[in-house]
């Protein structure tokens, strides 16, 4: 490289003979941060989402690329963050694509020792039946006076706290249709 090159590509020299004198925009930047590209600008679509730590309800901006999530941002259209999010929420990319994450459903049966993997429609099926079987063991019609009381003890609902108000509504729903008296939640949002 000769030195005419050499000064020719020094910034400062840049800052002086160009269109830059603040030296803050095109005589600052290197070759390299030229070529660079932000992680989202090859992303096929964008969906919008909420932080699933906490109760706060910081909206997400989630990357796809060939259906993989690449990127989790801060949604600058969110009310509640309006593009911010905490540490916890900034690392939950690495929540979507550990390698660590659980993606069967695993079941250890009473006084088993080992895990055992089973397919999702069985999980649901054997949750089914426990709700059902709690219920109809604790069923109450009625109290010791004949009073209704068409409830059950045996089930119960806490909503998380990174469920908003329509969702635990819902749940609330079904609860109650159940029969279930004690249900809450942590909503917030």
């Amino acid at each position: 490289m000769g030195v005419k090159t050499w000064i020719e590509g020094w910034p400062v020299y840049r800052q002086l003979t160009g269109t830059d004198p603040l030296g803050r925009g095109a005589a600052a930047q290197s070759k390299k941060s030229k070529e660079l590209q932000p992680r989202t600008e090859t992303a096929d679509r964008v969906a919008k989402s909420v932080c699933p730590y906490c109760a706060v309800g910081c909206g997400q901006r989630i990357f796809v690329k060939d259906e993989k999530v690449v990127q989790i941002e801060g949604d600058p259209d969110s009310p509640v963050s309006r593009g911010r999010l905490c540490p916890k929420g900034s690392a939950s990319l690495s929540l979507v694509t550990s390698e660590r994450r659980q993606k069967k459903v695993l079941y250890r049966r009473p006084y088993g020792k080992d895990w055992e993997e089973l397919d999702l429609s069985t999980a649901m099926e054997m949750i089914a039946d426990r709700v059902l079987a709690a219920r109809d063991a604790t069923w109450e019609d009625a109290d010791p006076d004949g009073k209704p009381l068409n409830r059950t003890r045996g089930i119960s609902s806490l909503g998380g706290a990174t469920l908003d108000n329509e969702e635990n509504y819902l749940i609330k729903k079904l609860f109650t249709a159940m029969g279930a008296i004690q249900i809450e939640n942590q909503a917030r949002i």
